[in-house]
């Protein structure tokens, strides 16, 4: 998979859900004019690698691991705190 990492995002930890997408700790990369608010959180990107998803936080997403008994809660480790979602997938075997 390839994706485009250019714009004023960066990513960081990754991790895979069942169907092949790749979710991505996502947050502002210091560029000139990026608004850490809009990029702070996790970015959901499909095997084609174009974006399908973002999950917004208040800070940067450094990790992210799919947890819980059916693998579809979705754990994010951020600068200050860890967030938890339950999502509408499950995170690969």
């Amino acid at each position: 998979m390839h994706i485009d990492a250019a714009g004023p995002g960066a990513l960081d930890g990754i991790k895979c859900d069942e169907d092949g997408n790749l979710w991505c700790g996502w947050g502002s990369n210091g560029s000139a004019g990026a608004n850490a608010a809009d990029l702070d959180g996790v970015m959901v990107f499909n095997p084609q690698g174009q974006p399908i998803g973002h999950i917004r936080l208040p800070e940067r997403c450094a990790n992210l691991v799919f947890g819980g008994a059916k693998r579809n809660r979705l754990f994010m480790a951020a600068s200050h705190s860890i967030y938890a979602l339950y999502v509408e997938t499950r995170g690969a075997a």
